[in-house]
Order: structure tokens, then C-alpha cells, then sequence
């Protein structure tokens, strides 16, 4: 199972979005897709319609170890794709864990009960740092931030995200490495000249840094994603097409684009979605 924390110390670069569409998009893609909503603001328990909700949810996990899928796992409407609920609504599980031994590894030590049921784990944080956020960083095999083309969201990457990897460092002496960290330029409009020097400055800044890698695919600032949001779908099955005479690409190739950077493996199922339903890979419940 691979585990994605999608991380950023500054709020509204798009984290809830890119983790709901990027989950859709690969469980559209026949493969077994768990969300995870460590965020106080349950966005994305909010996003997709649930089939299934299952009685308990991320504070039963953290707070009482709590591994019975059939417990944890809300079904969504998107076949594959579930979905743990964020329920700390007293904002209580940050202090729970500050003070317990294990706190910021306690994500890492449940993931051999979520193992067998998933091909892939995302992990939705909240944009501030805080031991939730150590923990799913501690807990992931990749870590992916969103950062919008903006001199100041630039400026919070910097001060904050790559804090956060440099603080939880030390844990290397439990033979536990940092993730690998990849930057996702988020929400670009292409009219910008702003956007892109910012675009322009954060690839030269971090292109011989080892461990962060900017990505090749970014986000263009379409309408199609919040009018996704909206109808509570993945972008990919919003708009897969090109709409006639915009540079930007449709929003399905974008995902396609970005879900093959980060999972090379399985680019061949993510050739077969078309936006209209499910691929014809793997059915639900068998494994890559």
C-alpha cells in the first residue's frame, strides 16, 4: 500500500481538492483508494456522497486504535474509493497525541491493518502545523504539497513545509526517513506573467535539492474544479474534454498527467480511464 500525506502549513492552496480528485481519479483507475480527512474542517468528509457511513471515524482510529475496516471505512459513490470521516469536531486529538508515547508514530503503527484492503492511502491535513500533521508526514511513503504561484504562498513553503521535513528529521535514528517531498503548482492561470516567474523561480530554487522535486504537471485555474467540488464528482469525470479554444488542458488529462508522476507504476490503467465511470482494469476488491 502506498501512503501520500498531502501537506502544506498554509490554508487554500488546495490540498482537500487535489486529495478528493486525485483519489477519484485512481480508483476510477480500478484500484482500491482510502482517504483519510485529518483535517479539524471536515472538507472532504463533506465532498463525495456517502453509500455506506460506517460508525466511526478518524478519533476512534487515533484516539482508541480502532482497526476494523468495517468500523473506520464510509463507502463513497465513487466505486473503490472509501473514505475515513473526520469526527474530532472538539479539536481534541492534537492535544491526545502530544502527550502520548507514540503520538506522531501512531498513524505509522495502524497502517498494517489498512495494508491488506488498499492500494493506496491519502492523507488530507490541515493547513497548520501541528502533531496531526508530524504524524501523517511520519506515517507516508510520499508527501505531496500544492503551492499556488503566488510570492507569498512561495514564501510559507518555505518557512513551513520544508520546516516540517527538516524538524521530523531525527526520526531517521528510528530508521524511519522522511518522504520524499514532490510540489504541486496549483491553480495557474496561463494569462499570468506573475505565475509564471513564480512557476519559473520555484523549479530553479529546488531543482538540484534532494529529496523535493517540483512536478511537471501543475493545475490550471479552470472553472471545472470547483464546479466538480460542487456536484461532489471527481474533476476527470466533470470535464474529459477539451473545451474549444482553451490553451489548459481538460481537466481529465491533468489528473491522468499528475496521477502517472507520482505512481509511474501504474500508468497503464490510468491510460484506460475516460472520465465516464470506472476503467475496465481491476474490479473492485482485487489487487494491483
Amino acid at each position: 500500500m502506498q501512503v501520500v500525506s498531502i501537506i502544506s502549513t498554509k490554508g487554500g492552496v488546495g490540498k482537500t481538492t487535489t486529495a478528493a480528485n486525485l483519489g477519484g481519479f485512481i480508483a476510477d483507475a480500478g484500484l482500491r483508494v482510502l482517504l483519510l480527512d485529518l483535517d479539524v474542517q471536515p472538507t472532504l468528509s463533506s465532498y463525495f456522497t456517502l453509500g455506506t457511513h460506517a460508525p466511526a471515524g478518524i478519533y476512534e482510529m487515533l484516539a482508541f486504535n480502532e482497526q476494523r475496516i468495517e468500523q473506520l471505512a464510509s463507502q463513497t459513490a465513487v466505486a473503490g474509493l472509501d473514505l475515513v470521516v473526520s469526527n474530532d469536531h472538539r479539536g481534541e486529538l492534537n492535544t491526545l497525541l502530544l502527550h502520548a508515547p507514540d503520538g506522531r508514530l501512531r498513524l505509522r503503527h495502524l497502517l498494517p491493518a489498512l495494508a491488506p484492503h488498499y492500494d493506496l492511502l491519502l492523507i488530507d491535513t490541515q493547513g497548520a502545523r501541528s502533531v496531526l500533521l508530524e504524524m501523517a508526514v511520519l506515517a507516508s511513503s510520499l508527501a505531496l504539497s500544492p503551492v499556488t504561484p503566488e510570492i507569498l504562498a512561495a514564501r510559507e513553503l518555505r518557512r513551513g513545509t520544508l520546516q516540517l521535513i527538516e524538524d521530523i528529521a531525527p526520526y531517521r535514528h528510528l530508521g524511519i526517513e522522511p518522504p520524499p517531498l514532490r510540489l504541486l503548482i496549483n491553480r495557474v492561470h496561463p494569462v499570468s506573467s506573475n505565475a509564471r516567474l513564480i512557476q519559473q523561480a520555484l523549479r530553479q530554487v529546488f531543482q538540484a535539492h534532494a529529496g523535493i522535486q517540483v512536478l511537471n504537471t501543475d493545475v490550471p485555474a479552470i472553472e471545472a474544479y470547483p464546479r466538480a467540488a460542487t456536484r461532489g464528482l471527481p474533476v476527470h469525470r466533470v470535464e474529459y474534454r477539451q473545451p474549444v479554444g482553451r490553451t489548459a488542458p481538460a481537466a481529465l488529462e491533468t489528473m491522468r498527467a499528475l496521477a502517472g508522476e507520482l505512481f509511474p507504476a501504474w500508468r497503464e490503467r490510468f491510460a484506460c480511464v475516460t472520465g465516464r465511470g470506472r476503467a475496465g482494469g481491476a474490479s473492485h476488491g482485487e489487487r494491483a
